[in-house]
This record gives C-alpha cells, sequence and structure tokens, in this order.
C-alpha cells in the first residue's frame, strides 16, 4: 500500500482500512481546517431541516425523555401552554448545531456555555442555524482555544436557541505558539 501523508481541505486522510481508490476520494464534509485557518468573525448558514414527527419520537426513545410536552399529544392540546407537543430542547440543540457540524480531525469539543432555549420549537417546523466564530487564543502546546455561537433560527427568521461552542484546535505550525500558550 502506497504512504501518503495527512491531507488538508476537503480531502480524506487515506484511511489504511479500506481500498486505496476508496481512501483516496475526497470526503464529504470533511474540513480538516487547523487553528490558524480559523477566521474569526466569519458566519456561515446550514441548509433548512424540518423537524417531524418521526424525528422527534426517535429522540425522545433513545434519551427517554417522556415529558408529557413533547411526548403526550392528548395533554400538549388539551392541558398544555402552547396547545400542541414541543420538539425537546435538547432535540433542537444536536440538530440545530448538527447543521452545521464538520468532521474537522483536528478539533475537539471542549464545551459549551450560555445555552439558552429562547421560544418553544414544535413538530413540523423548520430550523437552520447561523455559526459566528467569535475568538481565538493560544491556550497549550498543541492546541488553541476556538469559541463560536450557534443561534438556530425557525421559520422566517425567530431566534429559538443561542449557545457558544468552545474547542481546542490543533495548530498547523506549533512552533509559532511557544511562549504564548495559557498551559
Amino acid at each position: 500500500m502506497q504512504q501518503h501523508p495527512s491531507t488538508v481541505g476537503t480531502s480524506s486522510t487515506y484511511p489504511s482500512d479500506m481500498p486505496a481508490a476508496h481512501a483516496e476520494l475526497p470526503v464529504w464534509n470533511a474540513e480538516n481546517w487547523f487553528y490558524e485557518d480559523w477566521p474569526v468573525g466569519q458566519k456561515i448558514r446550514s441548509l433548512r431541516r424540518t423537524l417531524g414527527e418521526s424525528d422527534s419520537h426517535l429522540f425522545n426513545t433513545l434519551v427517554t425523555d417522556i415529558h408529557p410536552y413533547v411526548q403526550d399529544q392528548m395533554f400538549a392540546e388539551r392541558e398544555g401552554i402552547f396547545g400542541r407537543r414541543l420538539v425537546a430542547g435538547a432535540f433542537v440543540f444536536s440538530a440545530g448545531l448538527g447543521l452545521v457540524a464538520t468532521n474537522c480531525v483536528n478539533a475537539f469539543s471542549y464545551g459549551y456555555d450560555k445555552l439558552r432555549f429562547i421560544k418553544p420549537v414544535f413538530i413540523g417546523d423548520t430550523i437552520y442555524t447561523v455559526r459566528t466564530n467569535l475568538d481565538k487564543r493560544p491556550r497549550y502546546k498543541e492546541l488553541g482555544l476556538i469559541r463560536a455561537s450557534y443561534e438556530v433560527f425557525k421559520g422566517e427568521g425567530e431566534l429559538v436557541l443561542y449557545c457558544e461552542h468552545l474547542q481546542t484546535v490543533k495548530y498547523k505550525n506549533p512552533a509559532d505558539f511557544v511562549g504564548k500558550t495559557e498551559k
């Protein structure tokens, strides 16, 4: 098998556990960017996704969310304050962030801050997400820390969720950050 270096951009890193002809193909949604490639201030928007009955039910089943507002149609319609079933906030968070997620092998989730469920989301609502790169700073010997905001909207622009995602990201050139890191 031919040896290949790791690649940058939208190409694979040549996994050795698949046929070479497949390993050479570009990988969909693979952005192998580094800390230095991350532009503060950049905004991206996702495609839209309609959250259906089956999506909501499957998520609730997987996480054992049996709250009547998300699982009981009769309760939601007759006794609930919204008059219909909600989509679980955890699912809105997961689906909303998933819409702008990448498969970057150089980035690792460090945590989330300021998570807020601002407005209800209902079965049948269509959501999309805007990610804004807020800031970055050298943190560790091999990794910098980046922070991005995620705003999930429904319909024609009604904000329903906000959070900030912290990620550690590998440096392209770690030597450039010697003496500049926090740890």
